[in-house]
Order: structure tokens, then C-alpha cells, then sequence
């Protein structure tokens, strides 16, 4: 081969390479998109519930907001304090220019009064212009949880209740919503192989500004 097609040999090596090299990170880009892809898990119905302030709260209210969401009550001794600390953590996080919304549901409507619930609130520090704590008829907060964010709850039977505040079990998860009222996150907050600090919580925070960036 001549001096003079080694230039041009090398320059076509050099930009096979480079096609190479951007065909691989296309694959690997589209894999990515691939695994962490957010997929609708179920749209949101309707409902209407009363907040911390009696006043009522529907679907309407949070239309248009990333929210995210979790169903404890009030009484609760088990893992309820650290799921709603764990929720102030997420309120501080959000930045100021987020419009992004807390929801929590109380499982024990009977005793979670809207004056409770503000008082319960307020323990924490909640922002109650982001964060909104709902209670209502048994059947409402059931259907709501239940039927479209996965969130259960059931009474636990008297004679199995270990202490007075042992009312209920439900789910230790937060899920979030999207501004078009469909659920696409499930986070859990509990249990021995869950690091919140350096796994759950930063992953639920991305997931809220991926959801907030799109239209």
C-alpha cells in the first residue's frame, strides 16, 4: 500500500469507529429508556374527601399535579410516624419551583377527624399548601386506595390487636401520580432491605421531576 492511502485508510478506520462506537450508545441509550421506562399501572377515579381544614377535595384539585401519596392513621404505633417523616423528607426535597402534591389517606376515618389530621400534620411540619391529608366515609378512602393506588388497608381482628394502636395493616408504599391522573410509581418505604435514604427516596424524586418535565 502507498504512503499516500494510508491517510485516507486510516480516516475510514477512524470513522467506522466513530459510527461504532455512536451505534453502541444509541442501544445502550434505547435499553436504558427501555428499563427505566415509566408505564401507566392504572388511571385514577374520581372521588370526593374532606382535608385537614373540612373542606372538599376531589380528583379536580390535584388535575394537572405530579402527586405522590400513602395511607396511614393517626393512632398508629407501627410503621405510620416513619412513613409521614419519611414524607416531610420528600416535602423537602421538592424545590420551591415544583408543583408537585403530597396526599395522605388515613386508613381509621372513624377516629381521623379533619382536626386530627391537621393536628397530626402539623406534629411533622407539613406545608399544608403542598401536602394534604384526606379522610372520609370508609367506602370513599376505600375505593379511592384500594381500587386505584394500590394502597390496602384492613382492620386487624380485636382478638389478634397486640396493643390499643394496633388497628390496622396496610401497605408501607408510596405511589405517585402523573398530571393526567394515572398512576406510573410504586415506591416502598419499609422493611430490612429497604435504604431509603440512598435508594428509595432520591429514585421517588426523579421520578417526580421526570413525571413534572412531561406535557
Amino acid at each position: 500500500m502507498s504512503d499516500s492511502k494510508l491517510p485516507q485508510t486510516f480516516l475510514f478506520g477512524f470513522l467506522f469507529l466513530l459510527a461504532f462506537l455512536g451505534l453502541a450508545y444509541l442501544a445502550s441509550f434505547a435499553e436504558f429508556q427501555k428499563q427505566t421506562a415509566l408505564p401507566p399501572l392504572g388511571k385514577i377515579s374520581d372521588f370526593t374527601l374532606t382535608n385537614q381544614d373540612g373542606k372538599v377535595t376531589t380528583l379536580a384539585d390535584l388535575t394537572n399535579h405530579v402527586w405522590v401519596a400513602d395511607i396511614i392513621f393517626t393512632r398508629c404505633a407501627g410503621p405510620c410516624p416513619r412513613m409521614t417523616a419519611q414524607m416531610k423528607d420528600v416535602e423537602n426535597k421538592l424545590p420551591a419551583s415544583s408543583n408537585a402534591k403530597l396526599v395522605t389517606l388515613t386508613t381509621d376515618p372513624d377516629f381521623d377527624s379533619p382536626e386530627i389530621l391537621k393536628r397530626y400534620g402539623e406534629h411533622f411540619g407539613a406545608d399544608f399548601n403542598r401536602w394534604t391529608f384526606l379522610t372520609g366515609t370508609k367506602s370513599e378512602i376505600g375505593a379511592l386506595a384500594a381500587n386505584s393506588l394500590k394502597l390496602s388497608a384492613k382492620p386487624i381482628d380485636p382478638k389478634d390487636q397486640k396493643n390499643a394502636a394496633d388497628l390496622f395493616i396496610h401497605t408501607t408504599i408510596f405511589v405517585v401520580v402523573d398530571k393526567h391522573a394515572q398512576l406510573r410509581g410504586i415506591f416502598q418505604t419499609g422493611g430490612d432491605d429497604v435504604d431509603w435514604t440512598n435508594d428509595v427516596e432520591p429514585r421517588l424524586i426523579k421520578t417526580v421531576h421526570r413525571l413534572e418535565r412531561e406535557p
